[in-house]
Parts: C-alpha cells; sequence; structure tokens
C-alpha cells in the first residue's frame, strides 16, 4: 500500500526548523477515525490531519467517508486533534518520516512551513479546471498563496461582520444598520446610555477591543477602509499618513466620546456584547451562537465602510499537502481536493461550517436554509487574507496590538506608528 514518504530535501529544512526551537512533541494520536475498514494493498492511503470538532468536524468526516466510497484508487484516514497540537507537532512529524499527507491549519501558519519546504506547492493542480478551483474566491487562494506559489486550498474563508442586538436597535428607533464610518459612530452615539452621567456608560453604542482582537483582524478591517494597510509587496506600511488618519478617528470618538469601551480584549468584547451591555460587536460566525445562548435577536451586517474602501480582513483555514518523493500520493490528495471542491460538497461544507462558500459561483438559493451563511456570503467578495504571504505573523500582529491599545489609551499616534513599523521590519527581517 502506497503512504507518504518526505522528500530529502523538505526533511532536511524541516528537521532544520525543529532543531532550531520547535516542540520536541510526538504525532497526535487519532481521536477519530471517519473510516476504519482496512484499503488493500493497491490502494494509495492517505493520513489527514485536522482540528475540526463540531458540526464542521461530521460534515467534513462525512465529506472524506463518501469520497472514500466513492472510487478504489485512494484512501483516506482522519486523525482530529486540536488546532494547536497540530501546529505543535506536525515539524517534529514530518521530520520523523510520519507526518500527515494532508494537513489543515489556521491560514496565518501555512507561510511558515510553505517558506522552508514542507508543503508541496499546487499551482498545477489549479491550472487544471477539471478540478473545481476556476471559480475560488480569488482572496481565498491569496491566503494559500507564498511569494508567488500557491501552497495550499482554502477551506474555510470568512470576513469579519458587524454584529448588532436587533432589540436595541429598535427600542432607539434605528432601523438600519450603518453603511459606513460617520453612521457608525452616530449610531453608536444614539446607543450609548450613561444613566447616572459618570462618564461610565451603563450601555457601551459599539464595543471595539483595542488588543487581542478577534482573529486579530479589526484593526487591519479599520486600516483597510481608509486605505492602509501593515505589510504590502513584503515591506511593512504600517506607518503611513492613512493609518493615522484612522488612529485618530477612532482615537477622537473611542476616547473623548466614550462611545466604547477601552482596555478590552476580544473575549471581554464577547462578554459585553452577550450581556447587552453593547450594542454592536466586531466578529464572526461563533457570535450566532453566543448571541443565542445570551438570547440576543441577532442582526449581520458588513463592518461600515471607511472612506476609502468596503473591506474586512477574513479569517480563514487552508489545506496542504506535505512534500512528497511519491507523485501518487501527492496525485491522490489532489484527487481528494477536487472532490472536496465539486457542486455538492461546495455547498455541503459551507452550510455545515457556517461559513460562506469557497466557490464564488454557489446559486444564493443552495445556502439560503443557513440565515448566517446566507449573510456572510455577499460580503465574502471584499474579505481579505490577513499578512498573506507573511511568515513572522506573530511579531507582526503583536506590534499592531501594542499599536492600537496605547493609541486607545491616548498615546501620540505619531510616536505609535513610528515604533510599529521599526518592530514589524523586524519582524519581517527575522
Amino acid at each position: 500500500m502506497t503512504r507518504t514518504r518526505l522528500s530529502a530535501g523538505a526533511a532536511v529544512a524541516i528537521l532544520g526548523l525543529a532543531l532550531a526551537g520547535c516542540s520536541n512533541g510526538s504525532t497526535p494520536d487519532s481521536t477519530d477515525d471517519t473510516d476504519t475498514s482496512a484499503p488493500s494493498d493497491d490502494v494509495v492511503e492517505l493520513v489527514f490531519w485536522h482540528g475540526y470538532t463540531e458540526a464542521d468536524g461530521d460534515v467534513l468526516d462525512q465529506i472524506v467517508d463518501e469520497f472514500n466510497a466513492s472510487q478504489d484508487a485512494v484512501h483516506i484516514d482522519v486523525e482530529v486533534n486540536p488546532w494547536a497540537v497540530i501546529d505543535d507537532t506536525l515539524l517534529p512529524a514530518l521530520s520523523a518520516g510520519d507526518g500527515p499527507d494532508i494537513v489543515a491549519m489556521p491560514a496565518e501558519r501555512l507561510p511558515v512551513y510553505a517558506a522552508r519546504g514542507a508543503f508541496a506547492p499546487l499551482d498545477d493542480f489549479y491550472a487544471d479546471a477539471a478540478n473545481n478551483v476556476g471559480s475560488l474566491n480569488p482572496n481565498a487562494v491569496e491566503m494559500v498563496t507564498v511569494d508567488g506559489t500557491i501552497y495550499g486550498v482554502p477551506a474555510g474563508f470568512v470576513p469579519l461582520a458587524l454584529y448588532y442586538n436587533k432589540a436595541l436597535f429598535d427600542a432607539a428607533g434605528i432601523t438600519e444598520p450603518p453603511a459606513d464610518w460617520d453612521e457608525w459612530v452616530e449610531v453608536a452615539r444614539t446607543l450609548t446610555v450613561d444613566e447616572d452621567g459618570d462618564g461610565v456608560p451603563e450601555q457601551y453604542g459599539v464595543v471595539l477591543p483595542d488588543h487581542a482582537t478577534v482573529a486579530n483582524g479589526l484593526w487591519p478591517s479599520l486600516f483597510y477602509g481608509n486605505g492602509g494597510d501593515i505589510v504590502a509587496d513584503g515591506a511593512a506600511v504600517v506607518d503611513s499618513p492613512e493609518n493615522a488618519e484612522t488612529l485618530a478617528f477612532w482615537q477622537r470618538v473611542v476616547v473623548e466620546e466614550a462611545i466604547s469601551p477601552t482596555g478590552v480584549d476580544g473575549i471581554e468584547a464577547d462578554e459585553l456584547f452577550s450581556a447587552g451591555k453593547a450594542a454592536m460587536h466586531i466578529g464572526g460566525p461563533w457570535m450566532t451562537f453566543i448571541a443565542a445562548d445570551a438570547g440576543i435577536d441577532l442582526g449581520i451586517a458588513p463592518i461600515p465602510a471607511g472612506p476609502k474602501a468596503q473591506a474586512a480582513s477574513a479569517i480563514g483555514i487552508s489545506m496542504a499537502i506535505t512534500a512528497q518523493d511519491d507523485p501518487a500520493v501527492q496525485a491522490a490528495a489532489e484527487q481528494f481536493f477536487a472532490y472536496f471542491f465539486n457542486d455538492e460538497n461546495s455547498v455541503a461544507w459551507s452550510l455545515g461550517s457556517g461559513w460562506p462558500p469557497l466557490r464564488t459561483d454557489v446559486p444564493a438559493d443552495a445556502i439560503a436554509e443557513n440565515a448566517t451563511v446566507a449573510a456572510l456570503t455577499p460580503m465574502a467578495e471584499f474579505g481579505r487574507a490577513l499578512l498573506p504571504g507573511v511568515v513572522n505573523t506573530t511579531d507582526v500582529l503583536a506590534a499592531v496590538d501594542e499599536l492600537t491599545q496605547r493609541t486607545l489609551a491616548g498615546g501620540d499616534i505619531e510616536a505609535l506608528l513610528a515604533e510599529a513599523q521599526q518592530k514589524v521590519e523586524a519582524a519581517l527581517a527575522d
């Protein structure tokens, strides 16, 4: 039976990285095998690691089972572990020649492995129209591209959105969510309630966490909306007039007008919204469950457009094929990817995961039964991959976190931007 054999060059590169400071954890143990039947000796057997454990995991495992049953040439065994465990053990497992053939991971981690030769390039796969990738969201494809080479396929791509409390809107006589920044601030002013006049509202119009934000994408989304960015063409561009304007705008309305609390992180922001103490929040599809648990009638709208653009940072999951010596193994993995993106599975995966379809040609009526998916799908066209192709996203985002937190603490924006620029440049050079 055919199994993965890591190429010599990739093994050397991966081993070097592992010895340079990666965890020495062991290969994850399988916690969920989707198909326990033993394939015959002439079948290409693949191992697939992923971290989906809820309804999305059930749907993905069903797709794998159906793929296995649909043909006799390839058999996939699934091993499910937390995303952090996969990240911690992937390099040691590959170095030992005992890693997966297919692996799913948060999209920002893909460049780390691709830059070190761990993943097989997929440009030829994308060039074949038979592989059902011609209509994939191009922004989702960008998130799996490193230095011009495509190293994976998107398994999920969803832009951050504005989630709002319909009951609080109705009570204030507001009938529509805000469409742009000026409307956003005006609506937030109306919905901010400070009954005792002590300067600390009992209800905030909006909660904008200033550090450890949801998927680290809130502030990049605001930067994009005013024509700014963090990294462009491999260079740090955080210290720009556009970003200075963005920070000054939000510093004024948050610090001076108290439409949002300051010093809160993403989790605390979720808690304020679920407690009914904030009328608007930026988040992802999980807000549907948070609102349901809290008994909140939830509205979903795009992040209001900035002065220059309608844009939102997107959360993503990628799938990749580990570097192979055996062409049959890579071909088998690519066969599964093509199956994953066929018409039926594109719809099933979207409905099961609660995320927009990855293909832009999925009919609206095909996903209408899931209200969250239906609401988020039109927004996917202006979703942007967060730091696509950047290897050291951790230090880049840490610099942005410090910048935004100190800005909403009343810091000097010019000095903070200059400091953040230096730190992002250092992170890119590391």
